[in-house]
């Protein structure tokens, strides 16, 4: 049923409240006191009859109304001519570019087309009918949306029989959607910073934003206004000169590109491995790999071009260099210096200054190294140990009564001990043996070569030798030998059949070789 006839300055109202205002159908409505119906009738009208707001000045009523209620296409709309909007899609990728831009544009190519208010309306009718993917306008080289899919694919190990779950972690470029697909046994952050990486070095540059989803290893506090993003995540960011922006929770359109991608890559990408069956991850990665070809040079249904040729004329142009060398993994821990200035990472326990006790410091691992910081200032960097129990410490982290008692080496008791003769040598060396740790023996060696001020260098060999004899291996055996004036006497029977003393902790000359050459 057509809608009552109104006044030509009623008409001109709905005009100039629908496309100056912006109102909705039911605010003009209301404004002007007619039915919705009608309001949407005549905004028809007037879009079919190709005017926009505000009026030409020349317009009177007459023409106005011949124009929305002719029977027969006006002649001066003929001449119109429709913009190419496959070009004005793809230059709104473009940075700075904007619709009004376009439409200066096509108004200098086209002086008597399109109001700038009927330029964007066919605009966004056309855009309205591509997929969901393509609909949205994203700027070159400004974001690439990350995720994982929800599908896993299986991989059988074909010694032991046992089926894995692979993880399909998927990365799409805003602009052109050009797709990188990767596979991995796991979603840990190990995992995921090896797949971002990977991505980055696919699509040969670095955008301006990295949207992930607030997934768990890439995001540590989900939050809708201020996520809080994972330590390792950030330095990568810090790496490639990019930012991370995770998408908002429970707001699907902020990660629709990626959602779009996950969609795509289950039905072109894993639908079609449904009867295919992968016996290494490497396998499958090589044939993720094919179907990728395949799907970024696939031609668009609704527009021209692929994700590839996009790729290439728009968003890799403004994609910034990736940097001299990838992102190298680096796992962040916190930890607390213990009153021994050390701090223990699996089971390894590293030095630091020694003013640092009891705080907390942030270490930074790699594969090869460990790097301390203490209020985001580096205060130690060590070669990375895998060996439990041990411990890894720099002589500058001590305080200075320390430093000098590690000044003394087994080496160097040795050679000083080896000054006064050769028993006193070999006592020394039986005493380091016979503890736990060389260094609980020198304290003893020290002790035994310090009787010299006491007693002659003479008498404390004499003693050394008898010590040894009687395999009494102490500082309080030599000194009792010399107190005793034991040095001065000639070895009974009786005093070599002495029970000697017997130690169950002897680690042995190559114990504390190996130890000193790990002090070194």
């Amino acid at each position: 049923m057509a809608a009552e006839r109104l006044s030509m300055r009623t008409i001109k109202e709905v005009l100039r409240l629908k496309w100056e205002k912006k109102f909705s159908n039911k605010q003009v409505a209301q404004s002007c006191n007619i039915a919705r119906s009608t309001v949407r009738e005549y905004v028809e009208r007037a879009q079919r009859a190709g005017l926009s707001w505000p009026l030409a000045s020349d317009l009177d009523d007459g023409r106005l109304e011949a124009l929305l209620f002719s029977s027969t296409p006006v002649e001066s709309s003929e001449k119109w001519v429709l913009p190419d909007m496959e070009y004005i899609h793809k230059e709104l990728t473009r940075k700075s570019v904007t619709l009004r831009l376009l439409w200066l544009e096509y108004r200098q190519a086209n002086p008597d087309g399109y109001q700038y208010s009927q330029f964007c309306f066919h605009y966004h009718q056309w855009r309205d009918k591509l997929d969901v993917c393509l609909r949205q306008t994203h700027r070159a080289g400004e974001k690439v949306f990350v995720d994982y899919a929800g599908q896993t694919i299986p991989v059988n190990d074909p010694q032991t029989g046992e089926t894995r779950d692979a993880y399909l972690f998927l990365a799409t470029l805003g602009a052109s959607n050009y797709t990188f697909a990767w596979a991995s046994f796991s979603q840990d952050l190990p995992s995921w910073i090896d797949v971002n990486v990977r991505a980055l070095s696919f699509f040969g540059g670095v955008p301006e934003i990295i949207v992930p989803d607030n997934l768990k290893t890439g995001v540590t506090k989900p939050c809708y206004y201020e996520p809080d993003i994972n330590p390792t995540y950030h330095k990568l960011a810090c790496h490639y000169g990019t930012v991370i922006i995770p998408a908002r929770a429970f707001k699907p359109k902020d990660k629709a590109k990626v959602e779009s991608a996950v969609l795509v890559a289950e039905r072109w990408i894993m639908a079609a491995f449904r009867n295919h069956t992968f016996f290494s991850i490497e396998e499958l990665n090589r044939a993720i790999g094919e179907k990728l070809q395949e799907l970024n040079s696939r031609r668009f249904q609704k527009m021209e071009g692929s994700r590839r040729s996009l790729y290439e004329t728009i968003d890799r142009p403004a994609l910034k260099p990736l940097p001299s060398a990838p992102y190298q993994y680096a796992e962040c821990k916190k930890a607390r210096v213990s009153i021994d200035y050390h701090i223990e990472i699996e089971g390894h326990y590293y030095s630091v200054p020694y003013q640092l006790v009891k705080e907390q410091v942030e270490v930074w691992l790699t594969t090869a190294t460990v790097e301390v910081l203490f209020k985001n200032r580096r205060v130690a960097s060590h070669a990375r140990s895998y060996i439990k129990g041990a411990h890894t410490t720099m002589t500058e982290h001590m305080p200075k009564a320390h430093q000098k008692y590690l000044e003394w080496t087994p080496s160097r008791i040795l050679d000083w001990a080896g000054k006064n003769g050769p028993n006193t040598r070999s006592l020394a060396a039986c005493i380091m043996e016979n503890r736990r740790h060389p260094q609980q023996g020198f304290r003893s060696c020290l002790g035994i070569i310090r009787l010299v001020k006491r007693y002659s260098s003479e008498r404390v060999e004499a003693a050394c030798g008898r010590a040894l004899l009687l395999k009494a291996y102490s500082y309080k055996s030599v000194e009792s030998i010399l107190k005793t004036n034991l040095d001065q006497q000639e070895l009974t029977e009786s005093s070599t059949s002495e029970k000697p003393i017997i130690h169950y902790n002897i680690r042995g000359r190559e114990y504390y070789q190996q130890q000193e050459a790990a002090h070194a």
